[in-house]
């Protein structure tokens, strides 16, 4: 069973930082392609950035391009979202999700982690 929690979620003023992780278990974690979404209140999930497995080519909404970086620890088995100049915009609840097969399919989540940006 595949397991993915997120952590690093948190209140921060709007222009600040913050690092959210994913730890992967019970699955091949460096098989995997990772990408990270976000739910507003009120609004459907929305994708916000995407690692593939090796080689590792990443993407991004248009939305957060040049504010995140999403990256890979293969030998934690953690990916991670890198989250600066934050707006209140921003503000949602995360979740990482893992596509085994990298088809653009995310088989398994997490259980998502706050993050609330003040104005």
């Amino acid at each position: 069973q595949v397991q993915l929690v997120e952590s690093g979620g948190g209140l921060v003023q709007a222009g600040g930082s913050l690092r959210l992780s994913c730890a992967v278990s019970g699955g091949t974690f460096s098989n995997y392609s990772m990408g990270w979404f976000r739910q507003a209140p009120g609004k459907e999930r929305e994708f916000v950035a995407r690692i593939n497995r090796d080689p590792y080519y990443t993407r991004y909404s248009a939305f957060v391009k040049g504010r995140f970086t999403i990256s890979r620890d293969n030998n934690k088995n953690t990916v991670y979202l890198q989250m600066n100049s934050l707006k209140a915009e921003d503000t949602a609840v995360y979740y990482c999700a893992a596509d085994p097969d990298s088809d653009v399919a995310y088989d398994f989540w997490g259980q998502g982690t706050q993050v609330t940006v003040s104005s």
